[in-house]
């Protein structure tokens, strides 16, 4: 597998376009029948509407890339098949939450979640509602990911205002550090009593990592750790 790459970045240009995706129509028979089969395995998975993205460019400290809408069925039978369609990438935000003891928080994926036992910093594929005036608000993600999967409000934390941005295989990873004036297991207490309340959680565990201190422009211990385990086949 290659290695990550990481670029440091501080303003992201990422135009939604309605472009066709040839893979989706052309293999549309054979993607509804590998969604069918994904929903018997877990029937809480529904075929929304997705964004994925093309044509990423890094320039001195800028990430540019056009994305387009598609279903969720053409995207999981795509990451399921190995990324036929080599000129698309799945790119999303992550708020990497950190406690005020250097200790970061992440989630367990509930099991009837598509991504069911990964653990990852609060995110998700990007969806119409991330839309904003024909651009994609990745910072608008990573705000309402954090809100769903862990009851936080803007109001909670300090968004940093760089991005760090892992391109791991399909996957391009915009990392937004989030701190949080509160020691790591506060917070785990907090989002666990918040998915108690919750009827069916996107997460089933609260996980704290710590020795990830050098999150850094090379983030070497993050990448080793968990990048490249975790983003290759999100």
């Amino acid at each position: 597998m290659t290695s990550p790459v990481i670029h440091r970045v501080t303003t992201l240009d990422l135009a939604v376009r309605p472009i066709i995706w040839p893979f989706a129509e052309e293999r549309r028979a054979e993607i509804a029948a590998h969604f069918a089969e994904k929903q018997r395995e877990r029937p809480k998975i529904w075929n929304g509407r997705v964004l994925l993205g093309r044509d990423a460019v890094f320039t001195d400290g800028h990430l540019a890339a056009t994305y387009f809408e598609t279903d969720f069925a053409s995207f999981l039978a795509w990451r399921d098949w190995g990324f036929p369609d080599t000129a698309v990438f799945n790119g999303f935000g992550m708020g990497a939450l950190r406690a005020s003891d250097g200790a970061f928080v992440m989630g367990e994926m509930a099991q009837h979640t598509a991504n069911a036992g990964r653990i990852y910093f609060p995110s998700g594929t990007p969806d119409l509602d991330d839309v904003r005036d024909g651009v994609l608000d990745i910072p608008g993600s990573v705000v309402r990911e954090l809100a769903e999967e862990t009851g936080l409000t803007a109001a909670d934390y300090a968004a940093e205002t760089d991005w760090h941005c892992v391109v791991s295989g399909h996957a391009i990873a915009m990392i937004q550090i989030i701190n949080l004036d509160m020691p790591g297991e506060a917070i785990r207490a907090r989002i666990e009593a918040n998915l108690a309340r919750e009827t069916e959680p996107e997460l089933s565990a609260i996980h704290l990592v710590r020795g990830m201190d050098d999150l850094t422009p090379t983030m070497p211990r993050f990448v080793t750790a968990f990048v490249a385990q975790q983003f290759a086949s999100r």
